[in-house]
């Protein structure tokens, strides 16, 4: 099949914050590990998830107005390692499509964390 769209091989999801340092400890035991990298000041990077990366900003302007979609395997384990850490996941839903919780950052960027439905055995 021929396209003649972007060759994307992976994408980076987005959080801006003002309280960089702050920020940084927070996104790292959200993510379970540290960043791997912060390339530029003002920027860290969590790669290799899947496709996907997230990147954290500095970025006065837009700081928290970021909106993040993870998906997880497993909500009710993530629910329960985040609970762990003292963060809370609220709004959660279920249904066909799935399952479906937010957090949100201190800045209130919002990271809907979201599992797909599961198959039948």
């Amino acid at each position: 099949m021929t396209t003649n769209g972007m060759p994307v091989i992976g994408i980076y999801a987005s959080a801006t914050v003002l309280n960089f340092d702050a920020a940084l400890v927070w996104y790292e035991a959200l993510m379970g590990r540290p960043a791997d990298d912060q390339p530029i000041p003002g920027m860290a990077q969590w790669r290799n998830m899947g496709t996907a990366g997230l990147q954290l900003w500095l970025d006065e302007p837009r700081a928290g107005k970021g909106l993040i979609t993870i998906v997880v395997p497993d909500l009710a384990a993530e629910k329960s390692r985040l609970s762990a850490l003292g963060m809370q996941l609220i709004n959660e839903a279920k249904g066909h499509f799935g399952a479906v919780g937010q957090i949100f950052d201190a800045e209130g960027n919002r990271i809907n964390l979201s599992e797909a439905p599961k198959q039948p055995k």
